[in-house]
């Protein structure tokens, strides 16, 4: 019952239950849409952030939940030149909102972990190819 929400929402039909891994996928998505957000942090490797491609959402994500309530832990990677602290709370306000609005569950914290900076040549050389 470890991956299962322990909030069940019993109906007429049954019951409905939510895994982390799914409250986990929504809290990414959220933090993404986020302008300034380059994406998330899968940890750091070698002293720098790795930073996770939009399968890996969840990865970056580390989720609580109680039978009525959530907290959560995002390890985020910011680009260059934004002022981290508004990109922090618009991350913590959507993330808050989405999770609350889809699963009926309180958030009561939305803690954001800045992983690292992303600069922009090297944005510019992760899209063009080597090879012409």
């Amino acid at each position: 019952m470890d991956n299962i929400l322990e909030q069940q929402d019993r109906t007429d039909l049954g019951t409905i239950k939510i895994t982390n891994e799914v409250v986990a996928i929504i809290a990414g998505l959220a933090a993404t849409e986020i302008e300034g957000v380059a994406g998330m942090s899968g940890g750091i490797a070698g002293g720098i952030a790795e930073l996770l491609g939009r399968k890996n959402l969840s990865k970056g994500v580390k989720v609580e939940v109680g039978e009525k309530e959530a907290a959560v832990d995002l390890y985020i990677v910011v680009n260059f030149g934004v002022r981290i602290p508004d990109v922090a709370i618009r991350v913590q306000e959507n993330v808050k909102k989405a999770i609350e609005s889809m699963t009926g569950l309180r958030v009561v914290e939305v803690n954001v972990h800045v992983q690292g900076v992303v600069f922009p040549q090297e944005e510019k050389e992760e899209e063009t190819s080597r090879v012409r």
